[in-house]
C-alpha cells in the first residue's frame, strides 16, 4: 500500500528475550524474502487497533511466537513512500512457540545469541534497541490503569449514576481494550463497582474466565470523599501484583484517576474514554516505565 506525500504511519514491534542457561540471551529476528533483509518483528496498526496489542500481532503473524510485553522502548522513524514511518517496540518474552510456515512476508525465523542477533540484522537503527532491552532492568509487572469506556450521557439516565452504563462507543472500546491487556498479560482484574467500569472490563473478563473484583471506594462517590481509601486501596493492589507477578489492570472514573494514579507515583494527566496508562513495577514496587495508550475511536 503507498503512503501518500506526508503521511504518517504508525507501526509496532518487539526486541524478544529468550533466556539461556549459562549464556547470552537470544533475540527473535526475522527474514523478509521481500526485502532480503534480517530484523525484528514488526508491522503496521490496523484500524481502530492500540499499538501495544499490534505489535503482538505482528510478532505473532510473523514469527508464530507468541509474546507478553515488558517495558517499552525507543522508536524508530524512518521515510516510507513519501511520508514518515514511525514503528514503536517493547522489550516482550515469548509465552508460546508454534511453527513457523514460511510465506511472502516472512520465510524464515531466527533465535540468535545476543551478539550474533546484533551482527546479523540489516539495520543499524535496530541494534540500540537490542542493546537497550539487554540492559534495562530485569522483569518487570505490568500495573493497568484504565478509565472506563464512553458511557450515557448523565442528562439521558433517570437512574442511579452508578448504574449509568455505557454508550455504544464505549462497547466497542472494551472490546478493543482486549487485545492491549492481553498484550501485558494481565491476569487480575479489580475495578470502580459502577457499572460502566464493571462492564469496561467486562470483554476481557469472558475471554479469560476471569472475575471482576469491584471496589465501592473508587467510585466518583466514595473516591472523592475519601481520597486516602482511594489511595491505600491502590498502593494495595500494586503491592498485590509485584507480591504474586501477576499483571493487574485497575478501571476508575475521572475525578479518581488522579488519586490512583499518584498513589503509584505518577503525576496525574487528563485519559480519555477508553484510554489506558501503562506502569511497569520493578519487584520494589517502583515505576520504572510508564506508557499512555488512546483509544482510536
Amino acid at each position: 500500500m503507498k503512503t501518500s506525500a506526508g503521511k504518517k504511519v504508525a507501526a509496532a514491534g518487539t526486541v524478544v528475550l529468550r533466556p539461556v542457561a549459562d549464556g547470552e540471551p537470544e533475540v527473535l529476528l526475522v527474514h523478509r524474502p521481500r526485502y532480503n533483509d534480517w530484523s525484528l518483528p514488526k508491522g503496521k496498526i490496523d484500524p481502530d487497533e492500540y499499538l501495544a496489542g499490534c505489535a503482538v500481532r505482528e510478532t505473532l503473524e510473523e514469527s508464530a511466537v507468541d509474546v507478553r510485553l515488558g517495558v517499552p522502548l525507543d522508536q524508530i522513524t524512518y521515510p516510507v513512500n513519501g511520508g514518515m514511518k514511525t514503528v514503536s517496540y517493547w522489550r516482550a518474552h515469548a509465552v508460546s512457540e508454534g511453527v513457523h510456515k514460511p510465506n511472502e512476508e516472512v520465510d524464515e525465523v531466527l533465535w540468535l545469541p545476543a551478539s550474533e542477533a546484533m551482527e546479523l540484522v540489516t539495520y543499524d537503527d535496530e541494534r540500540p534497541l537490542i542493546t537497550q532491552a539487554l540492559e534495562l532492568p530485569g522483569a518487570t509487572t505490568p500495573l493497568v490503569i484504565v478509565r472506563h469506556g464512553k458511557a450515557m450521557l448523565r442528562a439521558n439516565w433517570t437512574g442511579r449514576d452508578r448504574a449509568r452504563t455505557l454508550n455504544e462507543r464505549g462497547r466497542r472500546q472494551s472490546r478493543l481494550l482486549v487485545p492491549l491487556l492481553e498484550a501485558f498479560g494481565v491476569g487480575r482484574l479489580a475495578s470502580s463497582s459502577a457499572v460502566r467500569c464493571m462492564r469496561t472490563l467486562q470483554p476481557y473478563a469472558k475471554a479469560h474466565r476471569l472475575e471482576v473484583d469491584g471496589w465501592s471506594t473508587l467510585t466518583e462517590e466514595e473516591g472523592e470523599k475519601s481520597p486516602k481509601a482511594v489511595t491505600t486501596l491502590t498502593k494495595r493492589l500494586a503491592k498485590q501484583a509485584v507480591e504474586t507477578g501477576v499483571p493487574l489492570a485497575i478501571c476508575g472514573h475521572r475525578p479518581v484517576l488522579p488519586l490512583m494514579l499518584e498513589a503509584l507515583g505518577i503525576p496525574a494527566q487528563p485519559l480519555q474514554p477508553g484510554a489506558a496508562i501503562v506502569a511497569h513495577l520493578d519487584p520494589s514496587g517502583s515505576v520504572v516505565a510508564v506508557e499512555v495508550h488512546k483509544p482510536r475511536i
